[in-house]
């Protein structure tokens, strides 16, 4: 398995922490080099591991916020 090169731009916040001391968190995330995308996944307290995810682009992320929005 490739290596992947990472670099977290802004951590924006945590979302979640398990017992273990994972954390789901939103971040603004470089992958490989590529523009920064915002970023939700659990990472390992070192942020050395971390879990699956799903990444945003800034339209779709301001689009999942408006869909929050309507939450009851």
């Amino acid at each position: 398995m490739a290596a992947l090169d990472y670099e977290i731009i802004e951590t924006i916040g945590v979302i979640s922490e398990s017992p273990k001391g994972w954390k789901k968190e939103l971040n603004l995330v470089s992958w490989n080099g590529r523009d920064p995308k915002y970023d939700i996944r659990d990472w390992a307290p070192d942020h050395e591991k971390m879990g699956k995810g799903i990444t945003l682009t800034k339209e779709e992320a301001e689009n999942l916020k408006k869909a929050l929005e309507n939450l009851d």
